[in-house]
Formats: C-alpha cells, structure tokens, sequence
C-alpha cells in the first residue's frame, strides 16, 4: 500500500486550489508533509482557455508547489453532480491516497460546481471509511476537514489564517502558470474586478487576511468543529 498524504486539496476545476490555498500547501510541503491536489474536472466548459492548457499549467503549477500528487478525476466542467457514482469514483481515490487532512472549497462561491465539489468529497470521505463499501486502500476515517474561505462576501470570521508571508511569492508564481486564464486580467472566477491587475488583486486579498493575524499575507479557513486549545497563554494574535 503506498504511503499515505498528509494534506490534500480538492476543487472543481485547475487553478482553484492556487487561490484559495496555495499558499497553505507550499507551507505544509516545507514542513515536510506529503502533500497532493486532486481536481474534479478539467475546466473544459470556461470561457478563458482549453482543458489541455489548464491541465499543462496545472502540471507546472505542481512543481512550484511541490507537491507530492496532483490528479484530475475526468468529471464533467459545469454539469458536476453529488451522485452515488462520483462519490464511488472519489472514495477510490481517497483510499487509494489515503489522506490526514482534507481542504475544500467554499459552497458559498458564485460556480454551481464549487458547491457541488464541497457536498461530494464530504460525502466521499465519509464513504471512504465504511468497512463494507467495497475498495481497495486506506479504510478509516480522516482526521480533519478544512474549508477555504477567501473571495466570499458576507462571511463569518474565519476559524482560523495561515500565515503564508514566506510562501506568498510561490503562491502567485503557481497562480500564473495559468496564463490563458490570468494573464493581463482584472477578474477570474470567484475574485470580483477592482481595477487591479488580477496578481495585485489576490495580493490584496492575501493581505487582508494576514492583517487580521498581524502578518503581511494570509489565508483563511473554517472549520465545521470546534477547534481544541492546550495552552491558551500560547495564543497567537494580541488583543490589545
């Protein structure tokens, strides 16, 4: 059985995981993790591009990053469905890849396929971890799930940021790898225009969130659970 991944991202389409937490599995690459992203679709349905250019620049978005494993599942670009079916193909894949920590997207985003992308690797993981499901692999229970919560309006305050001012630069590098899709562009996706060149854009957004955690660029998430404090006098982020 191979060894199994400490952190895997799951998004509906290439370059998805590069915005929202890029940064984050840069970070936990340099911490020694084995990390991986897995997409659910190509993105062939975009306006911007072709699948095979998002998935060369995926490709290559990879290496910056380091990651350990990136695939893509084959599921259809704007027609992505919660089905037994696709839940089926997923729990191969997290069986097979067997990871500790899983980070989704937000169901909150503009894209029916991102919303469908966070109900379907839930389901999955939890699929993934009944004995008498049939498959082959890593038979138990993850440790963690994670949501992103970047380009959302009207949004709770995250569980927590990552600080990833060291990893930021490596972030923006894997973002354009995707040049049919950002490259001279104020908007992509879910990031509303401002006027800002799109790489100012995410640096705007990066920076607010690290504001919130006194350092220069962040990355929010959530979390469905609470999370557990061993030492609160440890406690980042002054009050007063």
């Amino acid at each position: 059985m191979a060894e199994r991944l400490d952190v895997l991202a799951v998004a509906a389409h290439p370059d998805d995981i590069e915005l929202t937490c890029g940064g984050t599995l840069i970070k936990c690459v340099e911490a020694g993790y084995r990390v991986g992203a897995l997409e659910l679709t190509g993105g062939e349905s975009g306006t911007l591009g072709s699948a095979g250019q998002r998935a060369e620049a995926a490709a290559a978005a990879a290496k910056v990053m380091g990651l350990t494993v990136r695939e893509n599942l084959g599921l259809p670009d704007a027609r992505l469905e919660d089905t037994q079916e696709n839940r089926l193909k997923l729990v191969r894949v997290f069986r097979r890849l067997g990871p500790r920590v899983l980070i989704l997207q937000n169901e909150q985003w503009r894209h029916p396929d991102h919303a469908a992308s966070v109900a379907l690797a839930r389901a999955a993981a939890f699929l993934a971890g009944l004995k008498k499901i049939e498959g082959e692999g890593h038979v138990e229970r993850l440790q963690k799930i994670m949501y992103c919560q970047a380009y959302i309006e009207h949004t709770p305050k995250p569980s927590f940021v990552v600080d990833i001012s060291a990893q930021f630069e490596r972030k923006l590098e894997a973002i354009m790898c995707y040049r049919s899709q950002f490259e001279g562009r104020t908007e992509a996706g879910e990031l509303f225009p401002n006027g800002q060149p799109l790489p100012e854009l995410v640096r705007t957004q990066c920076r607010h969130y690290g504001s919130l955690i006194r350092t220069a660029y962040g990355e929010p998430f959530y979390t469905r659970e609470t999370l557990a404090v061993e030492d609160i006098v440890t406690l980042g982020v002054k009050s007063i």
